[in-house]
């Protein structure tokens, strides 16, 4: 893929930064995760890794080049984009933890991961929910920048030799790593296991660290374990068991983890109750869908509309009604009128002008005072909504008036002077 256009960026990391970029000739969307060619050796190396591997449940590779940009060099490594982001996004929009069909679903796409991974003599290094990648119907181990190779003893995976060179995020390493006698296949088995505690609680494995040097020591050395978390099934927490053992040599392998009761239930029905819930992860379809979205900037991105019993899901009028009647928190509840001398008022009806002419200097005024909304819209904005789309002659003022009435007074002018674009371009959805 040699010519492409660079976009907005969508991650940032503490050596590179990930941009969304389209191709040329095709128009297709991908990822690239640039840095200066001058410190590109880590990402060299992840190029080297990414390059050899083809499974679902990795991201796919797609090319590398150097480009100048602003009289720099830079490396850039091409990979498939996944619109869903990163598990620990995902965890976060869902209330700070997963149910357990999808804890189960997304665990065994990872051990599947791995499996492959660790098949291919290599050791991932930095799992954690913020490596992997959701996307519609799978999940996919990202980031290899920490990753290395090590060598198979005869064709036997427990007999894995590696350097002692140590990475990865402190908090979810193993006892042995936190100690530097090792990193194998074994670490990232401990790793699946501090990943699932993040998907159950929305916490790390341990919650109560926040220095580095605290955490190596006591995983190192303690002989403490991460608490299991109580809300599990006895299969899931004996799971949890095969992962966290101190002992590396006591760790189940991926292979083994594959056939634990824990996984094998996730298959079937599961499966698509996991898919439904994917659903409320994608990304935006237009500027009403960014609160549900925490990339650095939102675009539209074309999907298949879903129909259920005849309602377009992805309409302007279920979106938004989505969007307001509680699945973004931030727009859940109804209006807060109060103010204080530090509010400036923007907006007021005339009785209130009139009142406050020559008194105030912070009084704005307008051409057509807007009528101060009553608290209890938010409990009939359905059948606003409803009656507002019949008539495409109305719908300007309705949305207005909608709008005007649920959201802070700070949202005003960019709704009221983007509403326009936004009926336009849902007619063509």
């Amino acid at each position: 893929m040699e010519h492409w256009t660079r976009g907005p960026t969508i991650g940032r990391g503490s050596t590179a930064t990930i941009s969304l970029a389209t191709a040329a000739l095709s128009g297709e969307l991908f990822a690239v995760k640039s840095t200066e060619l001058s410190c590109s050796s880590f990402l060299q190396k992840e190029q080297c890794f990414l390059s050899k591997l083809s499974c679902p449940n990795i991201v796919k590779y797609l090319g590398c080049n150097v480009s100048t940009e602003n009289n720099r060099p830079m490396y850039n490594l091409l990979m498939e984009y996944v619109p869903g982001g990163t598990l620990f996004d995902t965890i976060r929009r869902h209330g700070g933890r997963l149910e357990e069909p999808a804890i189960q679903l997304y665990t065994h796409q990872i051990v599947r991961g791995l499996e492959y991974l660790h098949v291919n003599g290599l050791v991932h290094c930095d799992i954690k929910s913020q490596n992997i990648l959701v996307a519609e119907e799978c999940v996919k181990i990202a980031d290899l920048g920490c990753a290395k190779s090590v060598q198979i003893v005869a064709g036997d995976e427990d007999s894995a030799t590696s350097s002692t060179i140590i990475s990865g995020t402190p908090v979810f390493m193993a006892p042995e790593v936190a100690r530097g006698e090792e990193q194998g296949f074994e670490a990232d088995i401990w790793a699946l296991g501090c990943t699932i505690i993040e998907m159950a609680t929305g916490d790390g494995p341990w919650p109560e660290l926040n220095d580095p040097v605290s955490a190596l020591y006591r995983i190192g050395f303690s002989g403490d374990l991460p608490e299991i978390p109580t809300r599990l099934s006895n299969k899931g927490k004996d799971f949890l068991n095969k992962c966290l053992r101190r002992d590396p040599r006591e760790r189940w392998t991926a292979k083994q983890l594959l056939e634990h009761p824990f996984l094998e239930e996730c298959l079937g029905s599961k499966t698509e109750q996991v898919k439904e819930f994917n659903f409320t992860m994608r990304s935006p379809i237009s500027v009403l869908d960014q609160g549900l979205w925490d990339s650095h900037e939102a675009f539209e991105s074309p999907k298949e509309q879903s129909v259920v019993e005849g309602v377009c899901l992805n309409s302007p009028l279920e979106r938004i009604k989505r969007l307001i009647g509680g699945t973004c928190s931030a727009f859940s509840n109804a209006p807060n009128w109060e103010f204080d001398e530090n509010w400036s008022t923007v907006r007021c009806n005339g009785i209130e002008e009139s009142q406050n002419s020559g008194t105030s200097n912070n009084v704005i005024s307008v051409d057509e005072p807007v009528a101060a909304a009553s608290p209890n819209v938010a409990l009939t904005y359905h059948e606003e909504l409803d009656n507002s789309l019949c008539d495409e002659d109305d719908e300007r003022r309705a949305f207005s008036t909608l709008f005007l009435s649920l959201y802070p007074v700070g949202a005003m002018a960019y709704l009221d002077r983007r509403l326009g674009e936004i009926i336009y371009q849902s007619q063509f959805r």
